[in-house]
């Protein structure tokens, strides 16, 4: 297998940012309670500022495969290589525009790239590592000279009241349940893109992908952020498809994004332990990680994987982690990239650094590191 870089990154945030004091105003007043609620979540999550592809209205010009073809094209259009050497797109996302087709064919019409091979990996938040590793694998293997991952979310289309008023879920005093209320103020909108290359850019600065590992948890937890289904009083999961008509389902809430932080918690120790095998295998060494990239929904949910982290004797300096979940939200499976983007263009980098990536997943229990190098010019 041969070295692949990430040699260029986009990223595509739709509108001015919002402000807390504003979220009511796009995502739409259920009730006085429930804007408490969300004062209380925002206090939890820390995140000041996100962007959203709806109007105060609810409506529209823009859809997930927009979103990621924005992006693609800001890609491209940063690039040194020519669009008709990239042969490979793999795209992410939590909730596509359409049950059928996949994403990537839509982010593909969207891109203004010449007949490609796709990949479309739906998830939530580490389906964008689940898109780098495929990328990276073409390219490594001599597939294609050049690939694309891009991950995009529209989460806010789903947190309007409509998709609420009149389901089993709001309660008689215009609340909803904390698991569905959280993601209301937690989630938002935008897309990411990484080019990945069998060489690093001629020019400027490139990162060289030294490994990528994903591992699900799945054989030991339940589904724990979900969409599409409605639990029943068994403690099952009803899938939408199995209710008797799509009216049912959505009167059941079949249809919102919901999200159990107590199991979320209680993911940590597994996530951690993933952390420590690595350190165990001498693929992660803490000591000599230059800029740690870490997704996490929520500043409280980062507090306490720093707590157990430095308990087990493996935490990564706070200086040398690098966020920006506070000022952009969490924007799921276009999180890490994101981050990346940002960090690439943060005039902070400089050749030899190391960088570790974490993407923990809440679905039902993901979790997924990657490893790169700065690398300048074809220096390898």
């Amino acid at each position: 297998m041969q070295p692949v870089y990430v040699t260029a990154t986009a990223q595509c945030l739709p509108g001015a940012p919002i402000a807390n004091d504003r979220m009511a105003d796009y995502i739409g007043r259920l009730s006085p309670e429930a804007e408490r609620f969300g004062r209380l979540t925002l206090r939890q999550n820390g995140i000041r500022s996100r962007h959203y592809a709806i109007r105060p209205d609810g409506s529209s010009d823009w859809t997930v495969a927009k979103l990621a073809g924005k992006a693609v094209r800001d890609l491209i259009a940063d690039a040194e290589i020519d669009r008709a050497a990239i042969g490979f797109l793999a795209t992410a996302t939590t909730q596509n525009d359409l049950m059928v087709p996949g994403l990537a064919s839509g982010v593909h019409a969207e891109s203004g790239l010449p007949p490609i091979e796709l990949a479309s990996l739906q998830s939530v938040c580490a389906s964008s590592m689940m898109a780098l590793k495929a990328a990276a694998l073409q390219v490594a293997a001599g597939e294609h000279r050049a690939a694309i991952a891009v991950g995009a979310e529209f989460s806010s289309r789903y947190f309007r009241p409509g998709q609420y008023r009149g389901t089993a879920t709001v309660k008689l005093d215009g609340t909803l349940p904390g698991d569905a209320e959280f993601l209301r103020w937690t989630l938002s909108d935008g897309a990411a893109s990484l080019l990945i290359e069998d060489r690093p850019a001629a020019h400027g600065l490139s990162l060289r992908i030294d490994w990528i590992s994903l591992r699900s948890f799945a054989d030991r937890f339940a589904p724990c952020m979900t969409g599409g289904g409605a639990h029943q009083p068994d403690g099952s999961l009803k899938p939408w498809s199995l209710h008797g008509s799509a009216a049912e389902a959505a009167a059941a809430g079949a249809f919102q994004l919901r999200q159990d932080v107590d199991a979320l918690y209680r993911m940590l120790p597994v996530w951690l332990g993933e952390f420590m095998r690595l350190v165990d295998e001498r693929k992660i060494d803490p000591v000599s990680v230059d800029w740690f990239l870490c997704h996490f929904s929520a500043h409280s949910l980062r507090q306490e994987m720093a707590r157990l982290a430095e308990r087990a004797g493996c935490m990564i300096p706070d200086e040398r982690w690098f966020t920006n979940i506070y000022d952009k939200g969490n924007v799921g499976a276009a999180a890490i990239f994101l981050l990346l983007d940002d960090l690439m263009r943060s005039g902070r980098l400089s050749p030899g650094q190391r960088i570790l990536c974490a993407v923990p997943e809440s679905g039902q229990c993901i979790m997924a590191y990657a490893a790169m190098t700065v690398v300048e010019g074809d220096l390898q």
